[in-house]
């Protein structure tokens, strides 16, 4: 089965203290429901699929979830030097706040990832609360031990997801809720004041110890060890406990298939969801009806404009520099400073006017890796099934947000029938991997530089670039739109330069896929890179200011109605002082 039992059973568990939000669980409670007819294995089944739900980030509708996209491209990719907002400037214009780290505690966006993934750590403390009851009763409907203990490691890696998501934006100290807390007035009085990482490794480690590497029910949506043990392992990557978190990567990578057999198209197709190379992913479906609440709501914005195939709603437009970034030297390797790359930077068609403009045509003698046209659309090269990408035409606001779009939130053409929302195309079904192999590959790459076995580093990301190099070439009239090249590199002298080498790598690779301010934060590079990158955008594209990146920046703030509801409760963090 494609999905989590296609992820529209109608429910909405309404017990205990907290509600489910509606969208996902379609239907709310016409009734008082009683305890006595929760203690069932179906209403505890109907739970873990609720707990699901909320990997999509979706709580309600369709509009308005884009702080929670399972991409993280609001947090992850426009706050860092990946991407821009796009659009206009005015539209959804809290977004330029966090492009340009001016964040204030009543940033709409906060609110938004903050209430929808506590939801999901809710559904997750309500399956953990109905599964113990159930099995503590003497009734005939219960599990096997070996079924309970699978359901409980599905909703604690569920619950341990949402929490590192939020971590990731608010700090890791944040009010820790779990399914002890039984009232309203009990979690109002959970405080802020401890790091939580500890609960989230501790739930990780109960599902790789209980999860198996079959997928539970068989369902290819269900979490199972591979998920585990790469997610856990990317925690206490996170940490710096390098040498724990190398023997979890090492365990997937030598039981899943060989990257280099596994085409990276494959990772951004709707016909090849939840393949080897998916690790996990947000399960995404359009409904029976054509409603798509189910679907991939999060990246609706990053639909195109104009006369485009989909004509909404022109966000999250890749930047100038990420483009520059994937061009090569005469090795095929790439430049690891910033200088190097932005020297003679390609701008597509940025400044031109008149008939200079009309009249661009694509250089195709630019040495780039391939991975760019499989990531970017640029001017004058074909962007899918859709055509030749014309530039302006399916941009908003070019000169606010720069010439270029993103690719791979996007499906083809082809595709469009039962895989996208009849006259709203840009929600999809389109799969969102939250983890895939490639990723595990270059944190395992990561572990061992920062452990000096500068080899085994070199072989992971040689292997990524191997993959690369297979991609088929882009090309205009018969003839290749670019000089692609990329090559494996010869050696790591040093565990500096493997660390800079693993860097741009993860940057090629899973540009736009919501890792990039995260990794800058925790390689503590954040700070010189955003202050470099915002300088060198502001020759092309508007959206971009000079700005002073601060240690408070490094996360956002706590919203500021959260704050105000806890009676005193809740701390800001130091974004939001």
């Amino acid at each position: 089965m494609k999905k989590i039992n296609q992820i529209i059973i109608p429910l909405c568990l309404m017990f205990a203290l907290f509600s489910c939000g509606k969208g996902f669980l379609e239907s709310t409670p016409k009734a008082q429901i009683t305890d006595d007819q929760l203690l069932t294995t179906k209403a505890v089944n109907n739970a873990l699929v609720g707990a699901y739900a909320l990997v999509n980030g979706n709580i309600n509708g369709t509009w308005g979830n884009y702080s929670t996209a399972p991409s993280q491209w609001l947090f992850g990719e426009v706050a860092a030097d990946d991407a821009h907002k796009g659009s206009s400037n005015a539209d959804q214009s809290p977004m330029n706040d966090i492009e340009l780290h001016k964040v204030n505690p009543t940033n709409d966006n906060l609110p938004t990832m903050w209430n929808n993934y506590y939801e999901g750590v809710i559904r997750c403390n309500l399956t953990l609360r109905l599964l113990a009851k159930v099995q503590a009763t003497d009734q005939d409907d219960k599990f096997s031990d070996e079924e309970a203990k699978l359901i409980e490691a599905q909703a604690k890696f569920l619950r341990a997801h949402y929490y590192f998501f939020l971590i990731r934006v608010f700090g890791n100290e944040i009010p820790y809720i779990d399914e002890s807390i039984t009232s309203t007035a009990d979690a109002a009085k959970v405080p802020n004041d401890a790091d939580i990482t500890p609960k989230i490794e501790q739930d990780l480690q109960f599902a790789v110890t209980n999860l198996t590497y079959d997928k539970p029910g068989g369902q290819a949506g269900r979490v199972d060890k591979y998920a585990a043990e790469s997610y856990l392992g990317k925690v206490y990557l996170y940490e710096k406990k390098y040498d724990q978190a190398l023997p979890l990567f090492k365990d997937v990578i030598t039981r899943k298939p060989a990257l280099t057999s596994i085409p990276f198209t494959d990772n951004f197709d709707v016909n090849k969801e939840n393949g080897p190379g998916s690790i996990f992913a947000a399960q995404h479906l359009i409904n029976p009806d054509g409603s798509g609440d189910n679907g991939n709501i999060g990246d609706m914005l990053s639909g195109f404009y104009g006369n485009a195939p989909v004509n909404c709603c022109g966000f999250f437009q890749p930047s100038v520099d990420l483009a520059n970034a994937y061009k090569v030297d005469a090795n095929g390797l790439p430049y690891l400073d910033p200088a190097d790359y932005r020297a003679n930077p390609y701008k597509s068609d940025v400044g031109l006017s008149g008939s200079a403009k009309e009249n661009y045509k694509v250089d195709q003698n630019l040495r780039v890796d391939p991975r760019l046209d499989y990531t970017i659309g640029r001017r004058g090269v074909p962007f899918k099934d859709w055509g030749i990408f014309p530039g302006d035409a399916w941009i908003r606001e070019a000169a606010f947000g720069g010439p270029f779009v993103s690719k791979k939130q996007m499906i083809d053409k082809a595709d469009f029938g039962g895989n996208s929302v009849p006259g709203t195309p840009q929600i999809t079904s389109l799969n969102v991997n939250i983890i895939r192999l490639a990723d595990v590959y270059l944190m395992a790459a990561e572990c061992a530089a920062q452990t000096n076995d500068l080899t085994y580093a070199l072989n992971r990301v040689n292997d990524v670039r191997k993959r690369a190099a297979l991609l088929p070439a882009l090309k205009i009239g018969g003839t290749p739109a670019a000089k692609y090249l990329v090559k494996t590199y010869p050696s790591f002298a040093s565990k500096e330069y493997a660390m800079k080498a693993i860097e741009m790598e993860r940057r090629l690779e899973l540009a736009l896929e919501g890792h990039r301010f995260y990794d800058l934060v925790r390689w503590g590079i954040a700070k010189t890179v955003i202050e470099s990158y915002q300088k060198f955008e502001t020759n092309y594209v508007s959206a971009s200011q000079p700005l002073t990146f601060e240690d408070r920046d490094k996360i956002f703030p706590i919203p500021q109605q959260q704050i105000d509801r806890s009676g005193g409760v809740l701390q800001q963090n130091i974004a939001g002082k």
